[in-house]
C-alpha cells in the first residue's frame, strides 16, 4: 500500500512522457513547440507543489492522491482526443500537477511515518518506485507502439495504470490509520537537547504553507540550494548526455544504448544510497555523488576533440549513472530530516519546489550556453554546479542533519 500505487503511477507516466513530443508534432507543432509541450510537465510540477503541500495538510495524504488520480485521469482523456496543441499543453500541465501532488502526498506519508533510524532506506525505495516506473514505462510504450500502431495505446495504458491505483488506494488498507506516526528523537533549539517528535508536535502551533516557508527560509536558502544543485546536475546529465552523442556523430541508436546504460546503473544503485545514508550519515551519499557527477562533468567537457572521443563519452555517462545512482533518495531524505514536525507537508511543499526549480532550470542553462559558447563548455559548467552543491552538502549538512538518531537496525 505503500510502494505499489508510486509505481503504478510512476510506470504510466512514464509510458506517456516520452510520447508527448511525437503527439505534439501530429497535431502541427514543430520541434521548438513541441518541447515547449513537453515542458508543459514540469512548469505543472512546479506550480503543484505548494498546493499540494496545502492540500496534504488539510486532508491527509490518500485523499490527496485519490484527487490527483481522479484529475490525472481527466488529464490524460485530454490528452486522448486533443483537437489542438493548446489542449493538449493543458492537459500535460495539468499532468505534471497532479504527479506532484501525487509525490509530495506519498514524501509526507513516509516523512511522518518511518523511523528515523530506516527514513533513508525507505526513502531510496520510495525514489526507486518512481525510478522503476520511468525506467520502464518507455520499454511499455515501446510494446504498445509495435502491437497497436499509435501512440494513443500508451495514453490507455496510463488511464489503466490510475484506475488500478486510485481503487487500490481507496479501498485498500490505509496507510495513514494502520502506520502509527513515528516517534522520532529532534534537536530543539540551540544547545542540541533532543525531545520526542510528538511532543514537539504538540507544543507548535499549526501554520499555512507561506508562514512555513517564511520561518523555514534559513535552511531553505542554503541546504535547500545545495539540494537544488543536485536536481540540476541530475536534469542536466539526461540534455547533455544525448546532445554530446549527437555532437559526436552517433546514431539514435547508439546514443539510446549509452544512456540506457548509464539509466541502469543509475537504477541499480539506488538502495546503496539509502543503505549510506542510514548506517553513516547523509553527507556520505550527498557529497560522493556530487563530486562524481561533478567531476565526471568536467572531465567530459575536456573529451570532445580527443582520441576515441566515443570511449571516453560511454565511460563518463557510466561515471554519472554511478553518481545518480548513489544520489537516489538524497532529496527525499533531507526533506524528511528537516521538515518540521507538525506540519512537514507544508515545508515539503516548498522543499520539492525549491529542487523541482533546480532540474528546470538546469537543461535552459545548457542550452542557453552552448548557444552563446559550446557544448563543452556547458558541460563543465554543470560540473562547476556539481562541486559547488558538493561545498554546500558538505558545509550545512552537519548544521542542519545532526546525528540525533539512534544507530540503524543492521536489518
Amino acid at each position: 500500500m505503500v510502494y505499489l500505487p508510486t509505481v503504478l503511477f510512476s510506470l504510466g507516466e512514464g509510458a506517456v512522457i516520452p510520447l508527448i513530443p511525437v503527439i505534439a508534432s501530429e497535431l502541427g507543432a514543430d520541434v521548438a513547440f513541441a518541447a515547449l509541450v513537453a515542458s508543459a510537465l514540469v512548469v505543472g510540477q512546479l506550480c503543484g507543489n505548494l498546493p499540494a503541500g496545502w492540500a496534504v495538510a488539510r486532508i491527509g495524504e490518500r485523499f490527496t492522491m485519490v484527487i490527483a488520480g481522479v484529475v490525472a485521469m481527466l488529464a490524460g482523456v485530454g490528452m486522448l482526443l486533443s483537437p489542438s496543441i493548446g489542449l493538449l499543453a493543458a492537459s500535460v500541465f495539468v499532468l505534471g500537477f497532479c504527479a506532484a501532488a501525487f509525490g509530495l502526498a506519498r514524501h509526507a506519508f513516509m516523512t511522518t511515518r518511518v523511523p528515523i533510524a530506516m527514513r533513508a532506506r525507505a526513502l531510496s525505495l520510495l525514489g526507486g518506485s518512481f525510478r522503476l516506473g520511468v525506467f520502464i514505462g518507455p520499454f511499455v510504450a515501446a510494446g504498445l507502439l509495435a502491437v497497436f500502431g499509435t501512440e494513443l495505446a500508451a495514453i490507455w495504458f496510463f488511464l489503466g495504470c490510475l484506475v488500478v491505483m486510485v481503487v487500490l488506494v481507496l479501498f485498500g488498507p490505509d496507510p495513514e490509520k494502520t502506520v502509527p506516526v513515528a516517534v522520532t528523537p529532534i534537536r530543539t533549539g540551540t544547545t542540541g537537547e533532543t525531545t520526542d517528535a510528538t511532543v514537539a508536535a504538540a507544543r507548535t502551533p499549526p501554520t499555512g504553507v507561506f508562514r512555513t516557508m517564511w520561518r523555514q527560509r534559513t535552511v531553505l536558502s542554503r541546504l535547500g540550494l545545495a539540494a537544488a544543485s543536485l536536481s540540476a546536475v541530475r536534469s542536466a546529465r539526461q540534455v547533455v548526455l544525448p546532445l554530446w552523442g549527437l555532437s559526436l556523430g552517433l546514431d539514435a541508436q547508439t546514443i539510446a544504448l549509452v544512456v540506457g546504460i548509464s539509466g541502469a546503473i543509475d537504477f541499480a544503485l539506488f538502495y546503496a544510497s539509502g543503505q549510506v545514508m542510514d548506517r553513516f550519515g547523509r553527507m556520505w551519499a550527498a557529497m560522493p555523488a556530487m563530486i562524481l557527477m561533478g567531476a565526471g562533468f568536467l572531465a567530459l567537457s575536456l573529451t570532445h576533440d580527443v582520441e576515441a572521443p566515443v570511449l571516453w563519452f560511454g565511460m563518463f555517462a557510466a561515471v554519472l549513472g554511478v553518481g545518480n545512482g548513489l544520489s537516489s533518495g538524497i532529496l527525499l531524505t533531507l526533506g524528511a530530516d528537516v521538515a518540521p514536525v507538525r506540519e512537514p507537508a507544508a515545508f515539503l511543499g516548498s522543499w520539492r519546489t525549491l529542487t523541482d526549480a533546480g532540474g528546470a532550470t538546469a537543461p535552459l542553462l545548457v542550452s542557453g550556453i552552448t548557444a552563446i559558447a559550446s557544448l563543452p563548455v556547458a558541460a563543465a559548467a554543470m560540473g562547476v554546479i556539481g562541486l559547488l552543491g558538493a561545498f554546500g552538502f558538505v558545509r550545512w549538512i552537519p548544521r542542519f542533519v545532526p546525528r540525533a538518531a539512534p544507530p540503524a537496525d543492521p536489518r
